[in-house]
This record gives structure tokens, C-alpha cells and sequence, in this order.
């Protein structure tokens, strides 16, 4: 199996579970909070994420308006059933991070903790937040991790 494979002409496919794709698009949440704004760059990468994922528009819209109100979230990073799940959900967090033109301290340290909290390897995860791509690549139209994903 290839792991988060965006960079391959023909893209594979990933299994990805019921909860997996809950802790995935509620990690994204977490994420966009970060900076205590949610810019309509962040909200069309969501309303997309949440698409690929099969949550219901309304939904997502709902979520995404109360995010940065709703004090009954617990920000904890989300604990994938597997390691090839958290390098796509961090690859896909680096580009909503910077779909509003910059990768703000507290969204790359928050997606250290969800490498660390995952087992991924620190040099990994450094060396992808070094390599992230420009914030112009990073927009509502940028290829993302979760189109490989599959379910039952």
C-alpha cells in the first residue's frame, strides 16, 4: 500500500474506518482554531474535507461556525488506528495551516503532537513542515490525502 499517495499519477487508495474519518475531520477542526480565525480558505478546505469524509453539508457548516466558540471540545490530538492515516491527516494539516498564507506557530507545534502522539518520527514530520508548500499551492483547490480514502 502507498502511503498518502498524491504525488503518483494514478492514485491509490486507503482503508480508513468510521472512526478514523470522525477523529480526522474533528483534528482538522482543532487545527483550524488554532489561530483564533477561521478564513473562507480554511472553511472551503473544510466543507471539501468533510465531503471527501461523507459527513452532511449542514453539518459541517454547523461545526465550523461554532468552532472557536465551543469550549466543550477537548483539544487533544487525535490517535489514528494507523500510522499511514496521521502522515495524511498531517500532510492534509499543513495545507489548510497555510490556506490562509501562513503557517502560524501554534498549528505546526499542535501537528508536532499529533506526529509524536501517533509514533510517526520527528525528522519526518520536520522535515515536511520545512518542506510545506507555498501558501498559493495551499488553497481550496489543492490535492488532498483524504481523496485516497475508502470505506465499507
Amino acid at each position: 500500500m502507498t502511503l498518502c499517495p498524491t504525488n503518483t499519477p494514478l492514485r491509490d487508495t486507503l482503508k480508513i474506518s468510521l472512526m478514523d474519518r470522525s477523529l480526522y475531520f474533528k483534528g482538522m477542526m482543532l487545527l483550524i482554531r488554532k489561530d483564533r480565525v477561521v478564513g473562507e480558505e480554511e472553511r472551503a478546505l473544510m466543507m471539501r474535507i468533510g465531503q471527501l469524509l461523507s459527513f452532511e453539508k449542514g453539518f459541517c457548516q454547523g461545526v465550523i461556525d461554532d468552532i472557536l466558540t465551543n469550549e466543550h471540545v477537548l483539544d487533544e490530538p487525535p490517535l489514528f488506528s494507523e500510522p499511514e492515516v496521521a502522515r495524511c491527516f498531517i500532510k492534509d494539516g499543513l495545507k489548510v495551516s497555510l490556506s490562509d498564507g501562513q503557517l502560524h506557530d501554534s498549528e505546526r507545534h499542535w501537528l508536532s503532537d499529533v506526529a509524536e502522539a501517533n509514533g510517526l518520527d520527528r525528522s519526518w514530520y520536520d522535515a515536511l513542515a520545512q518542506e510545506s508548500p507555498a501558501p498559493a499551492v495551499a488553497g481550496p483547490g489543492s490535492a488532498l490525502e483524504a481523496e485516497s480514502f475508502v470505506w465499507d
